[in-house]
C-alpha cells in the first residue's frame, strides 16, 4: 500500500491551503484516516481523524479551522486548513488503517511527509 500526499506549500496567516492523500494497492477495505503533524523540535501530534464512519476527531488547536473529509470511493482523504496560524508550520503526514487482500487485520501505513510553512 502507498500513500501519496499532495497539497502543502506557503501561505501567508489567515489562508488557507489543503491536503490530499490517495491510497493505492491491494487495498481490500480503509478503516480511520488522518493527519498528523511534526514541527521542528516538537513530538508528532494527530491534527485530525475520521473514521470508516466519518467520526471526526480534531486536535484543540485546530478545530473550526481544519475539515477532514474522505472519499472512499477513492481511497483519498483531504484536509482543508482554513485561518492557517505560523503556528502550523510543520511537516504533516497522512496515515490509513488499511487491510489488504492477503491479510485479516489492519495495518497502519503512513505517506511521505508534506511541509506546511504559514509566515506571519
Amino acid at each position: 500500500v502507498q500513500l501519496q500526499p499532495f497539497g502543502g506549500g506557503s501561505v501567508q496567516a489567515g489562508g488557507s491551503l489543503r491536503l490530499s492523500c490517495s491510497a493505492s494497492g491491494s487495498i481490500l477495505s480503509i478503516g480511520a484516516v488522518g493527519w498528523y503533524r511534526q514541527a521542528p523540535g516538537k513530538q508528532r501530534e494527530l491534527v485530525a481523524r475520521i473514521s470508516s464512519r466519518a467520526t471526526t476527531t480534531y486536535a484543540d488547536s485546530v478545530k473550526g479551522r481544519f475539515t477532514i473529509s474522505r472519499d472512499n470511493a477513492n481511497n483519498t482523504q483531504n484536509l482543508q486548513m482554513n485561518s492557517l496560524k505560523p503556528e502550523d508550520t510543520a511537516v504533516y503526514y497522512c496515515y490509513a488503517e488499511t487491510r489488504i487482500h492477503s491479510e485479516t487485520f489492519y495495518r497502519q501505513y503512513w505517506g511521505m511527509g508534506t511541509q506546511v510553512t504559514v509566515s506571519s
